[in-house]
């Protein structure tokens, strides 16, 4: 069978390389918050840790390194700054309406088929976990999360409960198709973020340890998105009825609560 996500494999070579998920942050909240997320040099640096009472963003492995220390950090541009926020902020709601769906299509799928009940789990334990990662996130980078809380936990609630009412092969297709729009919607932050990392150390800038953390979790998360993906198409996503039509509609409601989540 042909591969269901082709246009997601250019990309999966960000695989490489991954970083270890960022531990509970607290640096990074400057990231959002200031004008200083890479400190543009080392007295500077200073002052602001005066007039802020907070010490200077450092990259923990460089401080014992005289050329790295040296280095300075480019300041984030405004517009950077919002995309790392509006980022974080659709990311915590698109975990939040991930929890719900299988929450909602849990028990009518193990009620016909009860073998499928570890493989719901698993799904769910995860996206669970990327809840946790995006809501200590938010709150430590004080982002305000989406507005429309409400509105996407109704439907995604709604859509769980639905596709899994009309059969376990349309509770694989949405799994399918949300986690095509997801795993693509990761790939593109990833990609953006990557784009500024090689444009700072292009310029002869310092990348801060966290910054670089924060790309290992996106990267970690959007692996295990893929992998459900895999999971649904495993257990007949495709064979649901009509596929085309469950799936295009499911796509473009992500694509339309990702685009608004990240504004509102």
């Amino acid at each position: 069978m042909a591969s269901p996500r082709p246009f997601l494999q250019p990309l999966r070579h960000c695989r490489r390389g991954l970083l270890p998920q960022a531990q509970q942050p607290s640096t990074l909240t400057r990231l959002l918050s200031s004008e200083a997320f890479n400190t543009p040099n080392a007295s500077q640096s200073e002052s602001q840790s005066q007039s802020q009472q907070q010490p200077p963003l450092q990259d923990d492995a460089t401080t014992t390194s005289s050329s790295s220390s040296s280095k300075k950090r480019k300041p984030l541009t405004p517009a950077q700054r919002s995309f790392l926020s509006s980022a974080l902020r659709v990311n915590q709601a698109g975990e939040l309406a991930a929890t719900l769906i299988y929450t909602a299509q849990t028990p009518p799928v193990v009620a016909r088929e009860p073998h499928l009940r570890p493989l719901m789990r698993h799904m769910y334990d995860q996206e669970a976990a990327h809840l946790r990662t995006f809501n200590a996130l938010i709150a430590a980078h004080r982002v305000r999360p989406t507005a429309l809380y409400p509105v996407w936990s109704v439907l995604a609630t709604g859509l769980g409960w639905t596709t899994a009412v009309l059969g376990r092969e349309a509770a694989m297709a949405c799994t399918e198709a949300v986690e095509t729009e997801i795993g693509g919607h990761y790939n593109a932050q990833i990609r953006r973020l990557l784009e500024m990392v090689a444009e700072w150390e292009a310029d002869g800038y310092e990348v801060g340890g966290e910054f670089r953390d924060l790309i290992g979790t996106l990267r970690r998360i959007r692996d295990e998105e893929l992998e459900h993906l895999d999971h649904a198409v495993e257990h007949d996503a495709q064979k649901a009825e009509p596929h085309w039509l469950l799936t295009g509609v499911i796509r473009a409601g992500c694509r339309g609560a990702i685009w608004v989540s990240e504004r509102v």
